[in-house]
């Protein structure tokens, strides 16, 4: 059996052996991440702002401290009356009532400066992420919704909590040390032998807290991911009397959360304890050694006093910043999960002005991409030319919205090339400035993204009236019989994702909507999915409509009445990477080592587009999400 003293002595050990396995491990432990100044504006006022503040406060406690032992001599010593130091205690109530004000002020700039750094990192990180393409949005997208959306408020707790005293710790420390070294150095000596423990027992924080927060973020984004996943198949599995069985699954993960935080919490507790001690046995060598020497007649009362006062001011600040730091831990990750998409590099883009759609031809030789160790689409080929009506035909998985991703500009290809040939020769399309291209495109998603407002709003125009080309539009797409129902017309509210319209209904939303712009190149993701009959003659009417307007349109289609009213059918086919293409495609992702894991998940065979950009508004230069 093991006693007591051998267990505690085997748990030191161990405990010892992972501490310095970590800091040998470490990368260094980063309080400040100068990144957080360069992406949040808002942050760099605030640590001047907590700055000057902490020499304020410095002045505050050391004045508080002097006035006390001012006032606690005399009427111990000399035994004055308490009218005697009735100056001083006023003097005394207007520093403390300082003191109070400046920490108000303080903690209320903090709160400020956390919400808008917060929502610059937010700002920010969506416009770096929709800028990344579809392909990284389909690995990465479910992480940056978590991390933007649940992880950043965990910043709040950094910026109100740990920041103002990490800066506190390097402006009232020094300080007071200053006024401890002038008042008695003998004292002195015991704080500066006992200050390097605090910077050391905090780096053992952070490392060993790091990881906890770590397994804690990647908890929360698959309980995230997983969460997102089951409500956008809710339906589905409600259809199939099946919507209870990913309850279990859901409950796993969020009890994975639970526990990692709760070890977060038992570190970042047992260090704090560790901490408290470390300062409290300084201060009471300190009280100690000034008791001694004034029995002895070696220190006057006051400066004894005022020595053993300020000695915990000292330690304030280090040792609040490693109780608070488990507080921010949580923060600090999610921010630097921000910094690693914002320093993802951007694909290139160019700087040729698109040649005119009404007059180019785009044409696609032997385009390829990798997706799922396979080619999809494999070695297309087709002219699209302008005009026409073309149809993306083939097996689902086969890479007919990626195809039509690449004819965007939104997805590379990683073999063959498109190009875009016009009166004055032919342009590699990437070579192509894609603000100018998309000024020319519009696309129209299966499932297309209608924010809260009017329907007039939605359909990007303002006012109480409709314009010609919109009546006119509606007519063609059957609309108008549409708006004709609603309660209030054209000024109709409508809920996120389209609440209050049917699925038909927003599909000819979205073909009005096109019908209304300029761009002369349509793009339609399978717009006549979920519609009876009816609905689809009326759909495939609106597409004719865009035919008859000069427009080039590419459908991806699936049912034969969309593949009848197509000008040419494109079949989209796939192939299997071969051994050496799946070893080059290993050794390209080992190289690139990317800094933002994407979550792994079971391919379903389905082309969609990524949960960051559900419908791009080219005519506009918009992005709608």
């Amino acid at each position: 059996m093991t006693r007591p003293h051998q267990f505690y002595q085997r748990f030191s050990a161990e405990l010892a052996v992972e501490i310095f396995s970590k800091i040998w491990k470490a990368e260094g432990v980063k309080p400040l991440d100068p990144r957080l100044l360069k992406y949040a504006k808002t942050a760099r006022g605030y640590i001047i702002f907590i700055t000057v503040f902490g020499f304020l406060s410095a002045v505050f406690i050391i004045a508080q401290d002097w006035l006390i032992s001012k006032a606690a001599t005399p009427v111990i010593m000399e035994h004055q009356p308490l009218s005697f130091i009735v100056p001083t205690l006023q003097l005394l109530v207007l520093v403390l009532l300082g003191r109070g004000l400046s920490l108000l002020i303080r903690q209320w700039f903090a709160h400020r400066a956390a919400t808008g750094a917060i929502r610059e990192i937010r700002q920010k990180v969506l416009t770096h992420a929709t800028k990344l393409g579809p392909r990284w949005q389909t690995q990465h997208g479910q992480d940056t919704v978590t991390t933007v959306v649940r992880a950043l408020k965990d910043l709040d707790a950094y910026f109100v909590f740990f920041l103002p005293q990490l800066l506190l710790s390097v402006t009232v420390t020094p300080l007071t040390l200053l006024v401890v070294v002038y008042l008695d150095w003998i004292s002195a000596i015991f704080v500066l032998a006992t200050i390097p423990l605090i910077p050391l027992f905090m780096i053992l924080i952070g490392i060993l807290t790091q990881e906890y927060s770590d397994k804690r973020l990647a908890s929360m984004k698959r309980m995230g991911g997983q969460l997102v996943d089951l409500l956008a198949g809710l339906a589905t599995l409600k259809s199939l009397g099946r919507e209870q069985d990913p309850a279990k699954q859901v409950k796993r993960v969020g009890y994975e959360y639970s526990r990692s935080t709760m070890q977060t919490l038992r570190v970042a507790f047992m260090s704090g304890g560790a901490l408290e001690f470390l300062t409290t046995l300084c201060v009471a060598l300190v009280a100690v050694e000034v008791g001694i020497r004034l029995l002895n007649n070696q220190l006057d009362l006051f400066t004894g006093l005022l020595v053993i006062m300020l000695t915990p001011e000292v330690f304030s600040p280090l040792r609040e910043v490693g109780k608070q730091f488990h507080a921010s831990s949580d923060g600090v990750t999610a921010a630097e999960a921000a910094f690693a998409i914002l320093e993802e590099p951007l694909p290139k883009t160019g700087h040729i002005a698109a040649p005119d759609l009404t007059k180019a031809t785009i044409k696609l030789h032997d385009v390829g991409v990798k997706a799922r160790g396979m080619w999809a689409p494999a070695s297309l080929t087709a002219n699209l030319e302008p005009g026409k009506i073309y149809a993306l035909t083939g097996a689902s998985g086969s890479g007919k919205t990626t195809t039509a991703m690449s004819i965007l500009g939104l997805q590379t290809v990683d073999q063959g090339e498109l190009t875009v040939s016009g009166p004055a020769g032919s342009v590699p399309l990437p070579e192509i400035d894609l603000a100018s291209w998309w000024e020319q495109c519009a696309w129209v998603p299966q499932n297309p993204a209608i924010l809260p407002g009017t329907v007039l709003e939605n359909l990007g125009e303002s006012g109480t009236e409709p314009s010609p080309a919109l009546v006119e539009a509606s007519r063609i797409t059957h609309f108008d019989e549409v708006v004709q129902g609603l309660s209030q017309g054209w000024l109709t509210q409508l809920g996120a994702g389209g609440l209050g319209l049917s699925v038909g209904q927003r599909q000819r939303l979205a073909l009005t909507h096109a019908l209304t712009q300029q761009a002369q190149l349509i793009v339609l993701d399978e717009p006549t999915a979920h519609l009876d009959a009816n609905l689809e003659t009326q759909v495939i009417a609106g597409i004719k409509a865009l035919k008859s307007q000069g427009k080039t349109v590419v459908v991806i289609a699936h049912r034969q009445a969309v593949l009848n009213v197509a000008d040419v059918s494109i079949p989209v086919d796939t192939r299997p990477l071969t051994a050496a293409e799946v070893k080059q495609a290993a050794q390209a992702a080992a190289a690139a080592k990317p800094k933002v894991r994407a979550r792994k998940r079971k391919p379903d065979g389905r082309e969609d587009l990524p949960p960051l950009i559900l419908n791009l508004d080219f005519a506009d230069n918009e992005v709608r999400a």
